[in-house]
């Protein structure tokens, strides 16, 4: 058992360090909702959401207030929406508007923050269903306020379904010119990935898994700034102390993430999943993983050392955690969404940190390209160009990678694409002005890594 009062000497960095939860995400299967009927399973849809997550956001206030720690979201993951439309009498993008409106309906009606689960898992092939969805998205996402949505097009297993990344180029592009008023917006709420985790419980990318139960929760935890402090007070130690810094703080923040979950969990009756203990930034200042690296002795992050600096904070974490915690799960490690990042965007604006670098920077941090402003004008193919590279790092490393960038329509390289919010601003970052055209066009699949193969 967790005693309560292990949560006290977290009370300074809560106060003043920016430490919080930043998300309790329930997970709702929606396997018992397929139906033939388009009515009928919105029906369903609608009746199952609100009654497993009515008192959501109600537990999580309670455990805010009880406890002095702020959880700054509440959130629902589903399966995947692509089971459903499969299911359809004459499925059609309209039905797959209907069943996203619902969605994002009962999720207002319970309070929560996003939705996600409008999602496709394409990394081999695509079924009709699961076409038909990803052609949707668009639609779907402009047409909604709160739903989130991903496609995995890749694994170790299975290799690249390239066909998957051509289309989904052009549904960002789709995504992003329906959306130009604000620009953009559309895409960032949507996720590529390769590597897809089953109990991510962090957005635009969550859903929950088909071996996952009928309901469960996850926690998602945060605290750069946290972890920046404890690093200001061992300036010029050598990288074992700042290593062992990291771990005692992650076991730290960790642990209160543990409790929160356990609470919620009781109090829900719905079991624990797992703790997600990633770095997440925010724009707030003194809320940067940018920030940790630069404490860590680098001019600024995207120099050279930055992909060295931020795998042993990506490392430590986790060892940290994983003490802390038997279930330690989702993404777990340090998150660089650029637009998301103070010192990321001053970076960026900068020009130290490049598209490139951060690719780089990928092969060894939580995720991928998240929250990166691209100008309006890239082409669908350089972004397919964009989800290739990324998902060729996660499928040789055998790690998740993803992409959420946003090509804003009518701006170009230096012009600043707010979206507030914990989405905070995004400066527009140059990409490479050669073609891929002819790369992505070839189609097929790009087979698995020797490494997979592993039986």
């Amino acid at each position: 058992m967790i005693n309560p009062f292990e949560i006290l000497e977290t009370i300074n960095m809560i106060d003043k360090q920016n430490l919080d939860i930043r998300t309790i995400t329930m997970g709702i299967s929606l396997k018992s909702c397929v139906d033939p009927d388009i009515d009928k399973a919105c029906e369903k849809v609608y009746k199952k959401i609100t009654t497993y997550a009515r008192d959501l956001v109600k537990v999580g206030e309670d455990i805010e207030n009880q406890y002095g720690i702020p959880i700054i979201n509440k959130r629902i993951s589903v399966t995947p929406v692509a089971n459903l439309v499969e299911a359809l009498d004459e499925p059609s993008i309209e039905k797959c508007v209907k069943l996203a409106k619902t969605l994002d309906k009962a999720a207002h009606d319970v309070g929560v923050n996003f939705i996600g689960g409008y999602t496709a898992l394409v990394h081999k092939g695509c079924t009709p269903g699961e076409s038909l969805l990803i052609e949707s998205i668009p639609e779907v996402l402009a047409q909604t306020e709160i739903v989130c949505s991903s496609v995995n097009v890749g694994t170790t297993k299975a290799g690249i379904n390239m066909d998957a990344v051509a289309k989904m180029g052009q549904i960002i592009k789709k995504a992003a010119e329906l959306t130009k008023d604000t620009g953009g917006f559309a895409c960032a709420k949507l996720v590529v990935f390769c590597n897809a985790v089953e109990d991510n419980p962090f957005m635009a990318g969550a859903f929950l898994g088909d071996g996952e139960g009928d309901c469960v929760i996850n926690v998602g935890v945060s605290g750069p700034g946290v972890v920046k402090c404890a690093l200001e007070k061992v300036k010029g130690e050598p990288f074992g102390v700042v290593a062992d810094t990291i771990k005692k703080t992650a076991f730290k923040i960790t642990r209160m993430g543990q409790l929160v979950a356990y609470e919620a969990s009781k109090r829900l009756n719905v079991p624990f999943g797992i703790v997600d203990l990633s770095l997440a930034p925010t724009p707030a200042v003194g809320d940067s993983v940018a920030y940790i690296l630069e404490e860590m002795g680098l001019e600024q992050c995207g120099t050279h050392g930055t992909t060295a600096a931020l795998a042993l904070l990506n490392d430590a974490v986790k060892k940290g955690g994983v003490m802390a915690s038997s279930y330690v799960g989702g993404l777990s490690g340090a998150f660089i969404p650029v637009s998301e990042d103070a010192g990321m965007i001053a970076a960026a604006q900068e020009g130290t940190l490049t598209l490139e670098k951060l690719e780089a920077m990928t092969c060894v941090c939580s995720v991928g390209l998240d929250m990166i402003v691209i100008p309006g004008d890239t082409t669908a193919e350089t972004i397919s160009a964009i989800i290739a590279d990324e998902a060729a790092i996660g499928m040789v490393n055998t790690k998740t990678t993803a992409v959420r960038v946003i090509p804003a329509p009518g701006k170009k390289v230096g012009d600043i694409v707010e979206f507030g919010g914990l989405l905070g601003s995004g400066p527009v970052m140059s990409v490479n002005s050669k073609s891929s055209a002819e790369f992505i066009k070839r189609g097929g699949r790009i087979p698995a890594p020797l490494q997979a193969l592993k039986n």
